[in-house]
């Protein structure tokens, strides 16, 4: 069935089209030309000058040597929970807090990890105060960096880990054992080789938002120097320099081109089975029990770290008055000026959760449900693959060089389009899945019955898309209120944001009120997804009333 290709898809089209071009392609385009920039003409001698610097080049080895570090120990820890979860006889109760404690980090901004390491492992640190010693030698530099970026990424791992173990087929491990294999081989054949590609997708993706992330080093670094924060340096240091910015900032998207061909490549080594039986396994009392004491480790290891951010804004002064005190909490939610950086966030995340996801959802729409021309889907699908490779720093930087003095700077217009073309790719993805999956002759039929593109849009598409532009929202709400990496270079005074405000904070030291802010973010985002929880199941209960919902229904 073909589908119809009215009017109105042309002028999605050339929307979206333009908003790739002025604030994706234009400003790449813009930081690539800085780059080249010497003196009155152009050439390579800043890269050449930055790549023969010594300095320079111990933080990319610093840069690329955490990331990995930091990659297998989250993989091989969200393993160990995905494992748990779906490869044992342990309670579902147990099951589900490990899949709820697993995603809490995805919660809060990177640059709270490293003041809640300090917190709990410095020298008068939550878990030092317990123990009576130090379990971290210098908590500043690489080492705090590991266990920060290790939290960072763990719930990527585990969401990629988790979605896979789903589909493994547990049959073959009931083969395995009638063919007489060892443990170690029935668990080699039955697990690993099944999860090669998602654990190389998982070590890269870690990688990759390790390398990128600017939070954590900005908390925690210490004089362990990374790629980040070389570039916030040469951007917003003592001596700013454009030109040096830019080259740094184009070393940033080496890694993330080359996530993408190894990604592309992994793929390869994806297991598929013709059927996955829902089968249980054998019972093995004593591998769940090690398994339980395992995840519980690590879930009570997370939720330590995270725990001084529920203590220390009740603490009257940390650690030297510990009695119990509400004062500064009071100041904070008292503060006009917090209070409207609070504000600033939450209309920050409302404005991108709506539109961005009418955007990636029309993008989705035009490669998928139209007939527009090739060309015009490519260039869609080429802005999501650009999108999903650059940094948020490098989006960040690109639109300060680009629109510094214009009337969009230091607005909460411009934070809202940074977070949408920064987030674009996932919920991209997201609702072209979903659209795929429909049929298409849905659109031709009601075409044929009378019904506008609008009409059919309205009464066909979106009732059977409806659960995913819910998940859409709320990623691109989480994302709003969490993300650092951009909107710190294109915030200004009265668009500051909790983020941007808490780097503003560090520097004067007050944590308090950094956990304060933290712990508004964790509980705004905690309240979005209950909502959007709700919205999912008064859907639910409309369409399908107490009868489980089935993926598609064709709305009336």
């Amino acid at each position: 069935m073909t589908l119809n290709n009215p009017p109105q898809i042309k002028a999605v089209w050339l929307f979206v089209t333009i908003l790739f071009v002025v604030f994706l392609f234009v400003p790449l385009a813009k930081m690539l030309m800085l780059s080249l920039n010497v003196g009155d003409g152009i050439g390579l001698d800043n890269y050449q000058s930055m790549v023969s610097s010594d300095g320079f080049q111990q933080v990319l080895f610093n840069s690329f040597f955490v990331a990995t570090i930091s990659a297998f120990s989250a993989t091989t820890l969200a393993f160990v929970l995905a494992y748990t979860v779906h490869w044992t006889h342990l309670p579902i109760g147990f099951k589900k807090t490990i899949k709820l404690a697993a995603l809490l980090p995805m919660l809060l901004p990177t640059v709270t990890y490293g003041f809640a390491i300090i917190y709990t492992f410095g020298k008068q640190g939550l878990l030092t105060q317990i123990l009576g010693f130090q379990l971290f030698e210098n908590i500043y530099g690489f080492q705090g960096m590991w266990l920060g970026y290790t939290i960072y990424t763990l719930p990527i791992a585990f969401l990629l880990l988790n979605n896979t173990f789903q589909y493994l087929d547990k049959k073959f491990v009931i083969v395995s054992e009638l063919m007489g294999d060892s443990p170690l081989r029935q668990f080699d054949m039955t697990v690993m080789r099944p999860l090669i590609g998602t654990f190389a997708a998982a070590l890269i993706q870690c990688f990759f938002l390790a390398f990128t992330d600017f939070g954590i080093p900005a908390s925690i670094g210490g004089q362990y120097k990374v790629i980040a924060i070389e570039l916030y340096t040469h951007i917003l240091g003592a001596s700013p320099s454009f030109e040096k910015g830019a080259v740094v900032a184009l070393f940033m998207l080496i890694p993330s081109a080359l996530s993408i061909l190894l990604l592309w490549y992994v793929a390869r080594f994806n297991v598929r089975y013709d059927t996955a039986e829902p089968i249980d396994l054998p019972a093995t009392p004593i591998k769940d029990r090690i398994l339980a004491v395992s995840s519980s480790a690590i879930l009570l290891c997370l939720l330590t770290v995270f725990a001084v951010i529920f203590i220390i804004p009740w603490v009257k002064v940390w650690p030297y008055q510990m009695q119990f005190s509400t004062d500064t909490v009071s100041q904070v939610l008292t503060s006009t000026n917090l209070m409207r950086v609070y504000k600033n966030s939450l209309i920050v995340a409302v404005l991108t959760a709506v539109f961005g996801t009418l955007i990636t959802y029309f993008s989705a729409l035009l490669g998928e449900r139209t007939r527009l021309f090739k060309v015009g889907k490519f260039g869609i699908e080429s802005a999501a693959l650009v999108t999903n490779t650059v940094p948020g720093m490098v989006v960040g930087i690109a639109y300060l060089m680009v629109f510094s003095g214009t009337a969009i700077a230091n607005t909460i217009f411009i934070i809202v389009i940074s977070n949408i073309i920064h987030y674009f790719a996932t919920p991209y993805l997201m609702s072209k899945n979903a659209l795929a999956k429909m049929n298409l002759g849905w659109e031709t039929t009601a075409s044929l019955l009378g019904d506008s593109w609008l009409t059919s849009l309205r009464r066909i598409v979106l009732p059977n898309s409806f659960f995913t532009l819910i998940e859409v929202a709320s990623f691109y709400f989480i994302s709003a209120m969490v993300t650092i990496s951009a909107v710190i270079f294109i915030s200004g005074a009265k668009t500051m944001v909790l983020t941007t405000k808490i780097v503003e904070l560090q520097h004067f030291a007050r944590f308090d009120e950094i956990f304060i802010l933290s712990l508004m973010i964790l509980l705004t985002n905690i309240c979005a997804l209950s909502l959007f929880a709700l919205m999912r199941h008064l859907y639910s209960r409309r369409l399908y009333g107490h009868k489980k919902a089935p993926n598609q229904v064709l709305a009336t």
